[in-house]
Parts: structure tokens; sequence; C-alpha cells
């Protein structure tokens, strides 16, 4: 059995999702240590959408659902994945699902990283625009205080700035025929505006042991994968202010030869993202399955 698991961002958590996750045993725990961390309403909080994007709520909250959702589905399944890769924020889910650290320490992570991102831009009105149907060049040509936060294809990507420069982007590529949408991250995430949240955080897992992953981790960084606890420490805080490479983390996944990708975490935006570059390996995301058990056959049926 050989699969990869992806686990999802931020801008998609909803107060619906993955509505089984607090009947499955396995999961407890998890919700458990998350709770510790945001209150056991966490339900709530996504039903109030300033709560819902508000970083210091949302990091955490995706990070212990994702790693509890993937507690659930690991105790339905016999083997391991062969290889993992988070988007953003779900990259810390990826590492302690590939036992980089443990649960505890990404949830503890997610908070340091949350708030140092929020204190790099204190003062500032920032966050990411999403646009399809242009590529990098044409999107920094109509306005060019933006920068790219992330790569997903030739003509699609994530833009960061101030929300001055992201409205009047929205406003030119929407006119030029661009598809748009505003993202609900209130930080410009993966940019330059994030240089003291990257220093910081590096700082922070420097004095921190990383243990050799089990299976190929995908950063976010480089595009690549890797195994060796120092490339994986570097990359996760370099990831807070750099381009993330997603396009081509999703073909070097498929390099590792798996049969199917399955996406943890809320939505459905990532397998979307898989399937239209990789069809020939199927993907699914946990949210589209009634349980975990039939994510389970699913993922039996198609990983052999």
């Amino acid at each position: 059995m050989r699969y990869a698991v992806l686990f999802s961002g931020q801008g998609t958590q909803n107060a619906g999702m993955l509505p089984w996750l607090e009947s499955e045993p396995a999961s407890r725990a998890v919700l458990a240590a998350l709770a510790q961390t945001i209150g056991s309403d966490w339900r709530a909080g996504l039903a109030d959408e300033q709560q819902r994007s508000r970083n210091a709520f949302a990091q955490p909250l995706i990070t212990g659902t994702a790693l509890a959702a993937w507690a659930a589905l690991a105790s339905a399944l016999d083997e391991r994945p062969a290889a993992v890769a988070g988007y953003s924020v779900g990259e810390l889910a990826a590492y302690a699902c590939a036992g980089v650290f443990t649960v505890q320490t990404a949830i503890a992570l997610v908070v340091q990283r949350a708030s140092l991102m929020d204190a790099a831009v204190l003062g500032l009105d920032t966050g990411l625009l999403s646009v399809s149907g242009f590529g990098v060049a044409q999107v920094l040509q109509a306005q060019s205080a933006l920068e790219c936060a992330i790569e997903i294809g030739a003509d699609q990507g994530i833009y960061a700035g101030e929300v001055s420069a992201l409205t009047a982007g929205e406003h030119a590529l929407t006119a030029q025929g661009a598809l748009c949408k505003r993202l609900e991250v209130r930080v410009a995430s993966h940019s330059r505006w994030m240089a003291s949240a990257a220093m910081g955080f590096a700082a922070q897992l420097e004095a921190m042991s990383f243990a050799r992953p089990h299976a190929a981790l995908v950063l976010n960084a480089t595009g690549a994968s890797s195994r060796e606890p120092q490339t994986l420490r570097r990359a996760l805080s370099a990831q807070i202010d750099h381009t993330v490479q997603w396009a081509a983390c999703m073909d070097a996944l498929a390099e590792q030869g798996v049969a199917c990708v399955i996406e943890v975490g809320a939505g459905s935006t990532l397998s979307k993202m898989w399937n239209q570059r990789h069809p020939e390996i199927p993907a699914r995301s946990l949210e589209e399955f009634r349980d975990v058990a039939g994510a389970a056959r699913w993922m039996e049926r198609n990983a052999r």
C-alpha cells in the first residue's frame, strides 16, 4: 500500500468541517490537546467570521483538527504513508504525521508561529488574494506591490500584500479576465512582510530536536523531498517568508511512486489541485467521506 497524505492549509475551515471528528475515539487525545489552546467550543468559533480568520485561532485549529482526523484515519489503515506534504500551515501537521515531532509539539509550535506572524504585520492591514487565469508575471505587471505567496500552477497562484494593493490588484485583474478571490487570512503569509516571523521561528526551531521522518517529506520552501533533520528545520522556518512551491511539491510527491493521495483537513482544495495536475494518480479529500472507514476502504482499493 503506497499512498501520500496532503494536509490542508488556512482558508477552508468552517463550522461543519469533519462532522464525525469528535465521535472518533482515536481523535480524542489530539482534540483534548487542541482544547487546551483554543477551547473545546472551537466549532462555535468557526461560526464567527472574525474569529474564523484570526491567526491565533485559525492556525492552531487547522493543525489540531487535521492531526485529530489523521489519528482517526491512521487507526483504520495497516500501513504508514510513503510521502507527506502540508500546504502552508499544514506543513506542521505533515511533520508530526511523519514523526519529526509529536502532536503536542506541533500544536505548541503553531501557536508560536501564529503569534510571530501577527507581530510581523502589527499596525498593517495585509492579506492574501487567489488569482486564476494569469501567470505570476502578468499579476505583478498589473499590481507590482504584490508578491507571489504560493505557486500553484502556470496560471494560478496566491498573492500577498497590503489590503490597498490587494484591492487594486483584484479590480485590475478581474477587469482583464482573471478570477480573483480574497482569502480569509489576515496576514501577508509567505512574503517579505514575514521576514521577522521567519527569523523568530528559526530561532525556536534551532532549540528543538528533529527526528528523521518515517516518510518522505515534501517541503514548501523548496518543492523537493527530504528526510534530513537539518534540512527539515531550515525549510519549516523559510516557508514563512518565501514563496510556497506547491506545484513543485505535487510533482515531487508524484515522483515518490504513490498510487493514491488523501487530503486531510477541511475542504477539498488540495485534492482538486492534485487531480488537475496529476489525474493519473487518484486523489480525494477526507471531507468527501461520511466517516474514516469509507476513506480507508477507498485507499485500500487504490493504493496497491
